[in-house]
């Protein structure tokens, strides 16, 4: 029987939502995995809301459509919590993982998660200017994700996302580093709050 894992990424056009979910399929497919990530936006520009969407299975994917009824929601952008229903179709038993200082139970009665769906938070923009030095936080929240899900180890993760780090920005290591940075250190931090 096919075990099959949908993620539905919420961010804003410059984020790297759609980079996020790239990377999120990359990695698993290197560890053996059939995948598929797209994203879902027309003409919109930066700043408005964009989605994009990963699915992850032990067997072919036969589905082509978006992601309704997600087991995993990452959302880049708490501003979007009022713009958009993130907390929608997620499957009980689910987690949604936010980009936020706020804490995760102000955000869960702010996206009014159903009672099934556990909310975790992390200060991915934080990270991201620590590390990166631009509050871009689809790296960090790719580490969170992993954490929270368990999908990947982090070895796996880094090695896999160092390698299409290096291919994209061959002549800027110091972007390769920061990226791995803030991955690391997202992951540690959602580790422990998962714990």
């Amino acid at each position: 029987m096919a075990v099959m894992t949908e993620i539905r990424w919420h961010g804003r056009g410059g984020q790297g939502a759609k980079t996020a979910a790239l990377l999120t399929g990359e990695a698993m497919m290197s560890t053996g995995f059939h995948v598929q990530a797209f994203p879902e936006y027309g003409p919109e520009r930066r700043g408005a809301p964009v989605q994009t969407f990963n699915r992850i299975s032990d067997q072919p994917i036969t589905l082509h459509c978006n992601v309704s009824n997600p087991k995993i929601v990452v959302v880049l952008d708490d501003t979007l919590l009022e713009a958009v229903d993130c907390a929608a179709g997620v499957l009980d038993g689910g987690v949604v993982i936010v980009n936020t200082k706020v804490p995760a139970d102000a955000i869960r009665a702010r996206m009014k998660a159903p009672a099934g769906v556990r909310v975790s938070c992390l200060d991915a923009s934080g990270i991201a200017v620590e590390t990166i030095g631009k509050d871009i936080p689809n790296t960090p929240m790719l580490g969170a994700l992993m954490a929270a899900s368990g999908l990947l180890k982090i070895d796996e993760l880094l090695r896999d996302t160092k390698k299409r780090l290096e291919k994209k920005f061959a002549s800027k290591p110091e972007v390769i580093e920061g990226n791995i940075k803030a991955i690391e250190k997202a992951y540690q931090a959602m580790a422990k709050e998962t714990a």
